[in-house]
């Protein structure tokens, strides 16, 4: 078998042609999402966040008999309230069902302290 330098060059750059031609899908313009500036609950610093499904936050709900019906819904473990102007080296966030006395704090969304 002959090695044909000229043709492999040309298959080459037919592929290569070829492959740079093909349409791309565009990268995503999805811009990324702001934390609120206000809040409709209560603000808290949490030592962590997650979801319901997460390990520890998971045992905590099944402990204290909370069902959740979306597991998406973020849950803040170990919360205490915050006012505006205190700053929190954790986790802000704004949770609407703070009645389990700071052990975790449900339907919660990252908060922007706007202080």
């Amino acid at each position: 078998m002959k090695f044909d330098a000229p043709r492999l060059f040309i298959t080459f750059a037919l592929f290569a042609a070829i492959a740079f031609a093909s349409p791309m899908p565009a990268p995503s313009q999805t811009p990324p999402s702001t934390p609120p500036a206000t809040c409709s609950g209560t603000i808290s610093c949490c030592n962590s966040v997650g979801h319901a499904n997460d390990g520890l936050i998971g045992v905590l709900l099944g402990l204290l008999g909370v069902v959740v019906k979306d597991l998406t819904v973020l849950i803040g473990v170990t919360c205490s309230p915050i006012s505006s102007g205190q700053s929190c080296a954790l986790s802000t966030v704004c949770c609407t069902n703070n009645s389990f006395n700071g052990v975790i704090a449900l339907d919660c969304t990252q908060f922007n302290n706007p202080s």
